[in-house]
């Protein structure tokens, strides 16, 4: 079934299987971070309306109730800043009286200091804001924000959002090689992640093509830095277990196998030794991700890498 503000379900490092809900247009943000993997900000802005209708949302909502998929939780992401629709809270608090599922929020914060911003995001389970700057000056350049948001406000909004919040706040900070892995940067970084008090740090990097500019840090140099953001840090941007990272290589392989030929399901089942069952929930991820095609050729269907990409 298509959806227009629905996406997914997707699987998520942090939050496992998770049916995405995108409440504003490409790309309506109030930031326009060098980094960001779904392109530039068309829309630069902190003005609060309802940016797609509400309603229909709902619907979506409920035709994928019908369907009887199993996800782990529903999430606000997509293409810009969730917190930017101004339903935001009257929608958390519909799915949570219609679904039995968790509800997360990601956002970039800079909204956080807004109270009535913080009141609407009560009802969701967890929320992952993300601080990817401790000082002005790299704020600026990595963030690009819009020009009322103010680094300290949007600072003091997390700390009264982490305090006043009853669920957990998963905090990410994705480093960008060359702006902000200098040690005063990260050193003002972990002193701002002690004042906030986060239940999680999760340190991410650039492991998709930027919209701007940013190189990633290795796993080897982010998991060196986890003394630094204290015991609740974590490295969310490369698979860490055994079963992670083989499920990276078989998708990899797959990639690969397809670069040179298209390929149909069970061309690549026979070729890396998988079930078919495997094979399609790996094609479906990286159909998802954009980082392959399926093209029809008589009864089949094959697989190979994105050309628009």
């Amino acid at each position: 079934m298509k959806f227009k503000y629905l996406f997914g379900p997707v699987p998520s490092r942090r939050l496992g299987l998770s049916l995405g809900v995108d409440l504003v247009p490409f790309k309506v943000c109030s930031y326009d971070c060098i980094y960001c993997e779904v392109g530039s900000t068309t829309l630069k802005t902190v003005e609060r309306k309802e940016y797609v209708p509400l309603e229909e949302v709902k619907r979506e909502l409920e035709k994928f109730r019908s369907l009887g998929i199993e996800v782990d939780f529903i999430t606000f992401s997509g293409f810009g800043e969730p917190t930017l629709h101004i339903g935001i809270g009257e929608l958390i608090n519909w799915i949570r009286e219609r679904f039995p599922l968790p509800v997360a929020v990601l956002t970039n914060g800079s909204l956080l200091g807004d109270p009535q911003v913080r009141k609407e995001l009560m009802g969701a389970h967890v929320v992952l804001p993300s601080l990817d700057a401790g000082t002005q000056e790299v704020f600026g350049l990595i963030n690009r924000p819009h020009p009322t948001v103010s680094f300290q406000k949007m600072v003091r909004g997390l700390e009264a959002f982490t305090r006043e919040f009853p669920g957990e706040v998963w905090l990410e900070i994705l480093l960008v090689r060359g702006f902000n892995d200098h040690p005063r940067e990260l050193g003002a970084l972990a002193r701002l992640v002690k004042r906030i008090n986060p239940a999680r740090v999760q340190l991410n990097t650039v492991v998709r093509p930027p919209a701007h500019v940013g190189k990633a840090l290795s796993f080897s140099e982010l998991e060196a830095l986890l003394p630094l953001f204290g015991p609740r840090a974590e490295v969310v941007a490369y698979p860490t277990d055994k079963k992670a990272r083989e499920r990276e290589s078989f998708r990899e392989a797959i990639v690969e196998t397809v670069a040179r030929r298209p390929c149909s399901k069970e061309d690549i089942a026979k070729v890396l030794g998988l079930s078919g069952l495997e094979v399609a929930k790996y094609l479906g991820e990286l159909l998802e991700e954009g980082r392959l095609e399926a093209v029809r050729h008589g009864n089949q269907i094959f697989y190979r890498t994105n050309r628009s990409e």
